[in-house]
Formats: structure tokens, C-alpha cells, sequence
């Protein structure tokens, strides 16, 4: 691998595509971007000043046939996405991807067989697994400081679809595969999985269209998952507050403790309140702050140990927090709740921690 790492762009104007380029600034000696191909009909309206005289071409393929690099950042529909990242891993070249990858499980299998193949390192946006509050719950939840899981609440609300408009093609189902829990859900679905060491054994899930803007794809809804020790886990979201706004809330409670967290709170970088016993008269209370965090680009610094994480496994230094076994689980997860929804049934599944 060259230094600096030799990176290709392919997609200048998805969604994350502008959070992702300046991401990627904040590597200036270890990251030189090479090669564009902009996609979305060759639409450039993002791409930045300073890469203006950066090469660019209509196809992967044209690119790969002149362009030396080590790598390429993805950031394409669903629909366009396996075929092309395939293509690249089979070519050898290292992958961050942005997430889900594909729409279906079935759909990223050429991406799995190509990817291990090839033996190239790669990685996806799921940022939440370099959060600091999230990894010290995570560690809570390994050392059985919950005791006894009981459940795990998420809430992921956000703008109604009014705002990108409903003929954005994030809500396409031909094109995305699904709406909100395949933008959006998914990263708590992921991160659940990080989380919390148990089994998935059931999915019960009521997704569909609930707000105001009629769609072809899912602007929300609840899911049930059960937890072979016995726990449940519910994700309550959807597009449905009538502005720009968000709001994110876990619970995560057990027999010894529980833990609110809130990972947006203003003016932080997360905030956990954390419950715990009470032996003899004093009782376990805590509130941590993680700190405001200014670093810019898609996710910040968990974006910043992200891209870190992905550039030491293209050195050779093992997976990424990310898999391509993980981001396949993420997908079959997906796979059951549309299924759950569409049948109006619990489905029996098994999907381990990861």
C-alpha cells in the first residue's frame, strides 16, 4: 500500500456524500484523493473547489484501467452499490462503504464472496460503534453489570419525508429497498448487535407508511427483538417530526442497573445516567458527560476512529470494527422485519451477537 493511501470517490452527490469528503480531509497526510467518479448521472453540485482538477471518470472500470490507488470510499443508491464495490474488491482495492450496502441479504452476497476472496479491507458507515458512551455500555452490558437484561429501548425520530421530498430517491423501494430502517434504523439495529452479547431468536415488527406523505417504502414503525437469555428489545422510530429536528433516546435496564442514555443531548457528545443498586444506604447514581466533540465531517471523531480503524486493516492489521459478516447480519435483520410486517407474524430467527 502507497503512502499516502491513494483513494478513489465514487458518488459525489449521495446524501453523506459532501460529510464523507470532509471526513476524509481531516487525513491530509495519510489520505490523497485520486480519482472521481461522480455517479448520480455524473451530477458534481457537491463536490468541493479543491478537488476540482481531481481526474474523473464516467465508470469504475475506465478508473481502474488508469488510475493506480489502494482504495475507494462508496457512497451509491443501494441498488448501484453491490455490483460496484464487487468490482473494486475483485480489482484488489481496499473499501469504505457507506451503509447498508445493499438492499437485501441476498444482494450483498457477490460483495461477501468478492470482499474475502480478495482479502481487502473493508468498512462501513456504521459510526456508532466508535461512540464512547456507546463502547463503555457495551462494556457495562460484557462485564454483567446489568445483571439480568430485561429490555432495551430506542427511540429514533426524525424530519418527516417533506423535507428531502417524497421523490428523493432515498424513498424509492426499487432503488433503497425499504425507507426509514434502511437509512436510518439501521444504525441502531447495528449497534444493538455490538452492544448487547446475546442472541436474536425473534423479530415481531409493524413498519409501514404513518405520517401525512403518502410513500412506497416504510417511514417508520416498531420493532420487538427477543434475546435468547430472555430480554426484549423494541426500536420505536420513523420521518415523523415536521422539521429539521431528531430525537435519540436508549434505555437499557436490567436486574442490577439501568441506563438512560442520550446520545444528541445539546452542548455534549452523549450523556448516560446511570442506575444502579443500593447497598446499605448509599445508592448507585451517576450522570456522564462525553464531551462536545468539534471535529468536523460525517460523524465526527467517531468518523475520524472510523476511517482510522479502516486505514490499520488495509495495512494489515486485522478486521475493522465493522464486518462483512456484520453489515450482512444488519441486512438480514432488515430482511425479517419487512417480512414480520408484510405477514403480520413473529418470525424465529438466530442471529448472534456481532
Amino acid at each position: 500500500m502507497s503512502y499516502p493511501f491513494r483513494l478513489a470517490v465514487v458518488g459525489v452527490d449521495h446524501p453523506h456524500g459532501a460529510h464523507w469528503r470532509q471526513l476524509l480531509a481531516q487525513f491530509p497526510a495519510e489520505i490523497e484523493i485520486v480519482a472521481v467518479v461522480p455517479a448520480f448521472q455524473g451530477a458534481l453540485t457537491s463536490l468541493e473547489e479543491r478537488l476540482a482538477s481531481v481526474p474523473r471518470f464516467a465508470t469504475v472500470g475506465e478508473m481502474l484501467a488508469r488510475v493506480p490507488l489502494d482504495g475507494a470510499m462508496v457512497a451509491l443508491p443501494n441498488d448501484e452499490t453491490p455490483a460496484v464495490v464487487a468490482e473494486l474488491a475483485r480489482a484488489g482495492k481496499h473499501l469504505l462503504v457507506e451503509k447498508p450496502v445493499a438492499s437485501t441479504a441476498d444482494e450483498l452476497d457477490l460483495v461477501v464472496e468478492a470482499v474475502t476472496a480478495a482479502g481487502v479491507a473493508f468498512q462501513t458507515g456504521y459510526l456508532w460503534r466508535y461512540d464512547e458512551a456507546a463502547n463503555r455500555l457495551k462494556r457495562m452490558l460484557a462485564e454483567g453489570q446489568f445483571g439480568k437484561l430485561i429490555s432495551v429501548e430506542m427511540l429514533y425520530a426524525t424530519s418527516d419525508v417533506r423535507r428531502r421530498g417524497p421523490d428523493h430517491f432515498l424513498f424509492d423501494a426499487s432503488v433503497s429497498g425499504g425507507g426509514f430502517f434502511h437509512w436510518l434504523g439501521c444504525h441502531y439495529l447495528d449497534l444493538l448487535r455490538y452492544l448487547v452479547p446475546d442472541t436474536i431468536i425473534g423479530v415481531t415488527a409493524r413498519i409501514g407508511v404513518f405520517g401525512a406523505t403518502p410513500l412506497e417504502v416504510d417511514d417508520g414503525g416498531t420493532v420487538i427483538l427477543e434475546f435468547e437469555s430472555g430480554g426484549l428489545a423494541t426500536l420505536v422510530g420513523g420521518y415523523w417530526l415536521p422539521r429539521w429536528a431528531g430525537e435519540n433516546r436508549w434505555s437499557i435496564r436490567g436486574s442490577n442497573r439501568w441506563v438512560n442514555w442520550e446520545p444528541a443531548r445539546p452542548g455534549t457528545s452523549g450523556v448516560l445516567e446511570i442506575h444502579g443498586p443500593q447497598p446499605q444506604w448509599h445508592a448507585m447514581e451517576e450522570t456522564y458527560y462525553v464531551a462536545a466533540d468539534p471535529t468536523p465531517g460525517y460523524g465526527g471523531r467517531r468518523g475520524v476512529d472510523l476511517v482510522s480503524d479502516w486505514l490499520r486493516s488495509a495495512r494489515g492489521g486485522g478486521p475493522c470494527r465493522n464486518t462483512i459478516e456484520s453489515t450482512r447480519d444488519v441486512l438480514r435483520l432488515l430482511d425479517l422485519i419487512h417480512t414480520s410486517s408484510r405477514e403480520g407474524r413473529r418470525l424465529a430467527c438466530r442471529l448472534p451477537p456481532g
